[in-house]
């Protein structure tokens, strides 16, 4: 595998982070609202997120 530059890195750390805080925010979101619909869609978009940040981190393998 080619060496990551240290530009890179910063920016895989970068979009880790947004994804982190993004899938967060859903999960609370999910946790807070009372509407199963909702639930679930929020529940859906913090597993695309964390999907997103599992991909991001494969490149640091």
């Amino acid at each position: 595998m080619a060496q990551i530059t240290e530009k890179e890195l910063t920016a895989l750390e970068d979009l880790m982070s947004v994804e982190s805080v993004l899938a967060a925010k859903c999960c609370y979101m999910a946790q807070q609202t009372g509407d199963t619909a909702l639930q679930d869609r929020y529940t859906q978009m913090a597993q695309r997120h964390q999907h997103h940040f599992d991909e991001l981190f494969s490149h640091l393998k």
